[in-house]
C-alpha cells in the first residue's frame, strides 16, 4: 500500500504551467463565464483565473491531468496534451 501511495505523489509532483492567457470556444456551450479570453496565474497546484468579463475563480491542479475551479466558475477541467483545457461547463479553452 505504502508504495502505491508513494507513487501517487511523485506521478503529481510535475504540476502542468497553466501560465497565461486562454481562449475560450464554445464546445458547445457559449463562454459566458469568461467571455473570449481568460488569464491564469499559478503557483504550484494553486491558480487564480481571472475571465475577460472580470469574473475571478480560484482553482486547484488535482492531478497533472485535471483542475478544479471553485467560486463562480466551478467547473471541473481535463488538461490536454496541448495545455488545451475542456471544462465541465461545455467550453474549450486553448492556450494562447
Amino acid at each position: 500500500m505504502l508504495a502505491v501511495a508513494g507513487a501517487a505523489r511523485a506521478q503529481g509532483a510535475s504540476a502542468a504551467d497553466l501560465n497565461g492567457t486562454f481562449q475560450c470556444k464554445p464546445n458547445p456551450s457559449p463562454c459566458l463565464w469568461s467571455g473570449a479570453t481568460a488569464t491564469m496565474t499559478q503557483s504550484g497546484k494553486t491558480l487564480q483565473i481571472k475571465g475577460a468579463s472580470g469574473a475571478i475563480a480560484d482553482a486547484t491542479l488535482t492531478s497533472d491531468s485535471t483542475i478544479a475551479a471553485g467560486g463562480t466558475f466551478n467547473s471541473l477541467g481535463i488538461i490536454r496534451p496541448d495545455k488545451s483545457i475542456d471544462w465541465s461547463d461545455g467550453t474549450k479553452w486553448s492556450k494562447q
